[in-house]
């Protein structure tokens, strides 16, 4: 079972090549940051708050449409592309610090988290969710899940890996299971808003999109899981080496699914 202290670290090997991450990672679609402000409602003025903003995949989006967004981001190096990529932003303020501990100085009306409210310590996640909105506070949790298009590549690949010794990561774009695995009320993440975080208005919502990916670009992407990170160097370079040339057999590109899957709450008023 993973440790507090190794999911820790595991968190912080995105900030290890904080700019190969963003140019990596897609963008989230824009009618799911539409549905997120539509549902929360926002009045002038009232800010939002992004845990673990890390580059900003998510924060451009929102501050795009206006919303005045604090980023709490825990890694020094993710922040500094963060606020690179936020420049000409007034409205976009970042804070470097961890979300368990960060302290609010005001209300918020959002707490958005993409990709990463699985890093955030379980044990206090909500009551800090609680403690950052004002009554009636919108909570929005999203996350974009990948498979390949081409059932016939990813054998391939997923038979690469364990010619070389090592198991496919969890929740990467080779990973069998499906995901969301449970949707609506049966999800985790739904039953926890209702019972840990005492939410109410919960909903569930999916999105689907495709993205063409070069061999440079797939390998670009599994550079970005953390899983792919912690490999040692040299099993991970003859891993995507292997990788790159598999895809160039199979035509010279692959489609990769993403499912963005995202989960609406309401605080209690």
């Amino acid at each position: 079972m993973a440790t507090a202290e190794h999911d820790r670290e595991r968190r912080q090997v995105f900030g290890d090549d904080a700019e190969q991450y963003d140019t990596a990672r897609p963008d989230y679609p824009g009618r799911l940051i539409d549905d997120v402000l539509d549902f929360a409602a926002l009045p002038a003025g009232v800010p939002a708050v992004e845990v673990g903003a890390g580059t900003g995949k998510a924060t451009l989006a929102f501050a795009a449409r206006g919303t005045p967004v604090t980023c709490v981001e825990p890694d020094a190096r993710m922040a500094r592309v963060l606020r690179r990529r936020c420049t000409g932003m007034p409205h976009v303020a970042v804070e470097v610090a961890d979300f368990e501990t960060w302290r609010p100085e005001r209300p918020y009306g959002l707490l958005y988290c993409a990709q990463a409210w699985h890093w955030v310590d379980p044990a206090v996640r909500w009551a800090r969710a609680r403690t950052a909105l004002r009554p009636g506070g919108a909570v929005a949790l999203f996350w974009n899940h990948w498979h390949l298009e081409d059932p016939g590549l990813a054998e391939r690949l997923t038979a690469l890996h364990a010619r070389q010794g090592m198991e496919v990561p969890p929740y990467t774009i080779l990973d069998p299971r499906p995901r969301p695995a449970r949707r609506g009320p049966q999800a985790r993440q739904w039953r926890e808003m209702e019972a840990d975080g005492g939410f109410t208005d919960v909903a569930h919502r999916l999105y689907e999109s495709t993205h063409a990916r070069t061999p440079s670009g797939l390998i670009e992407l599994l550079a970005s899981f953390s899983g792919y990170r912690v490999l040692p160097a040299a099993a991970r370079e003859r891993l995507f080496r292997d990788v790159s040339r598999i895809v160039e057999q199979e035509g010279g590109g692959a489609g990769v699914r993403v499912t963005s899957s995202l989960f609406l709450a309401r605080s209690r008023a």
